[in-house]
């Protein structure tokens, strides 16, 4: 395969145009755990992401791809109501975010989380718990065991009273992870669960996210490692700016989505054709 060097790679790009009315798209699903319906965002009067039209699949894990800089993080945020649209709405099961909130739940990345904070591991997955228990409410001893079970569905049960500055930053993630598994949600949002961890701690997080599709869930993760995307999601959605590509990862992760996507990038294509032959295995299949 002749790209299978590292190059750059030529980058059209898309005509500028007003953002679509939701009138120009049809009606998704009620069923859906996240439908987008013709979402711009915008900052400075610049658009970070331009007319997003998506629809999740249930029972999936969603990986969403892109180069730095192309909306990924802000795409979470924006569904999550955490930065303001320009237009467009979100729905989960074809209601708003105020009703489902508490269906919920959201790994952020290691960066925006203070680590210095003075507070156990045990303790910050107790948080998770919270919609739970009630604002102000005496925790109970229920809900601790809750949470020292998640800790040890992480493989941190051991390190529950540790403080959270003292763990390296896989078990840190770990304990996160946790977190987020104490909400006891329908819809997980990740950005990055896998960034920065070590091997083994990539394989027990890919394990907790199968259990979790295997439960019923929904998890989308925003992920940078092209590679592993065939090994660890089936379903991809391709994003710079705009969406490319959207579906099972064995039909949108190819050749010609993946220029699209990376265009205009210094792109290490060695990595990429060894990602797009294992999608492409999967198609065989």
């Amino acid at each position: 395969m002749a790209w299978r060097a590292s190059f750059l790679v030529n980058y059209s790009k898309a005509q500028s145009h007003s953002p679509k009315s939701l009138a120009d798209f049809p009606e998704h699903s009620a069923d859906s755990p996240l439908s987008v319906h013709a979402m711009t965002i915008a900052y400075h009067q610049k658009p970070v992401l331009w007319d997003i039209e998506y629809e999740a699949p249930e029972k999936s894990l969603v990986a969403v791809v892109g180069p730095n800089g192309a909306g990924k993080t802000t795409f979470i945020k924006a569904c999550l109501g955490l930065v303001p649209s320009a237009s467009g709405r979100v729905e989960f099961w074809g209601e708003n975010y105020a009703a489902a909130r508490k269906r919920i739940a959201y790994l952020p990345q290691r960066e925006s989380v203070d680590w210095d904070f003075p507070i156990s591991a045990l303790n910050v997955v107790v948080m998770g718990r919270y919609h739970l228990i009630g604002w102000l409410k005496r925790v109970s001893k229920r809900h601790k065991e809750a949470a020292l079970e998640y800790l040890r569905i992480v493989g941190m049960a051991d390190y529950a009273d540790r403080q959270i500055n003292q763990l390296s930053g896989g078990q840190q993630q770990r304990v996160f992870l946790a977190r987020a598994l104490a909400q006891e949600a329908d819809l997980y949002f990740m950005d990055e669960p896998f960034a920065g961890v070590d091997a083994a701690t990539q394989i027990a997080i890919f394990e907790v996210l199968t259990s979790l599709k295997n439960e019923g869930k929904t998890v989308i993760c925003v992920h940078h490692d092209l590679v592993t995307v065939p090994d660890y999601f089936d379903h991809a959605l391709l994003i710079n700016t705009r969406v490319i590509g959207a579906g099972e990862t064995k039909q949108v992760f190819t050749e010609e989505n993946l220029k699209k996507t990376y265009g205009g990038r210094l792109v290490l294509l060695d990595e990429v054709a060894n990602a797009i032959v294992k999608a492409s295995r999967g198609t065989e299949k």
